[in-house]
């Protein structure tokens, strides 16, 4: 398998889906993805706060699960990186170690505010999110682990405000670049102005009006990573409402089989329970 920096080296688009726990990640892993997004804001949410409430060790726990049964690169969602540049080489440090393949760093202040979530942004200092790249790429021991910039300036100040920052951030050391932006235009000049390798949010399996790329023209325009932070969260939320408020009213939810032992078959084959069951026979339950 190409490691995650030769992924976004090439010429290929990768599509990395949101990945919360092991069970997802294996499921992703068989629908064909070559990477997974362990997403702040989707994690925030799953744990009933906001990605400002969340550690990096949080993130390290999710990684190390979703590790021991698929070996697919994870990206971390980094936030602001959990500190200043002094705190990076903690954070780069503790990111390698967990087995992350790659970590999106952003330019807003510390501590991050849950009115990121309404749209209000608060910009660092470009200088300082330059020197906290510098220290990020000076930290890392493995050559491979990628690093991402990212600003929302095109939807704090403007178009030109993101661009001079990202520009400034890979010439300190960022390998991907990302400019959080719902406006079309600015997908397409950011691709002509910066090239590749670029980074996108594109929530692939939800109705979104103001899209208007296909995946194509995005790889055309230079975009090598597009993510989907936030599909599979509103799936699983939407699916447990309709769950637990089936099982109050005592009736079936219509998104279970007519037939659950094959669900749970089906379940058993995700997680290759075939092969845990294969060791116990010819080790603890062994035939009388």
């Amino acid at each position: 398998m190409a490691s995650f920096r030769e992924m976004m080296s090439g010429d290929e688009l990768v599509i990395a889906p949101l990945a919360l726990n092991p069970l997802s990640a294996v499921i992703a892993k068989q629908n064909g993805f070559k990477a997974l997004y362990v997403g702040g804001g989707a994690l925030g949410y799953l744990k009933c706060v906001t990605e400002a409430n969340l550690t990096e060790p949080e993130f390290a726990q999710v990684a190390l699960d979703i590790r021991t049964v698929c070996d697919l690169p994870l990206i971390l969602d980094g936030a602001c990186g959990w500190g200043d540049p002094m705190h990076m080489h903690r954070t780069i440090a503790l990111a390698e170690a967990a087995g992350f393949a790659a970590i999106e760093i952003e330019d807003q202040i510390l501590p991050k505010r849950a009115h990121h979530h309404a749209g209000t942004e608060h910009l660092i200092p470009m200088e300082d999110m330059v020197d906290k790249v510098k220290e990020a790429a000076a930290a890392r021991q493995n050559p491979d682990f990628v690093i991402i910039g990212r600003t929302n300036a095109a939807r704090s100040y403007d178009f030109d405000e993101a661009m001079r920052r990202l520009e400034a951030y890979r010439e300190a050391g960022a390998d991907v670049l990302l400019s959080y932006s719902q406006n079309p235009d600015h997908i397409r000049m950011m691709g002509e102005r910066l090239g590749p390798p670029l980074m996108q949010m594109v929530p692939i399996g939800t109705p979104f009006k103001s899209w208007r790329y296909s995946l194509d023209e995005l790889k055309s325009l230079g975009y090598r990573l597009v993510v989907d932070s936030m599909t599979p969260l509103a799936v699983l939320h939407n699916a447990m409402k309709q769950c637990y408020a089936s099982i109050a009213a005592g009736v079936r939810d219509p998104m279970v089989s007519d037939k659950p032992p094959e669900e749970m078959a089906a379940i058993n084959l995700t997680i290759n329970l075939e092969a845990m069951l294969e060791v116990e026979r010819r080790t603890t339950e062994k035939p009388a």
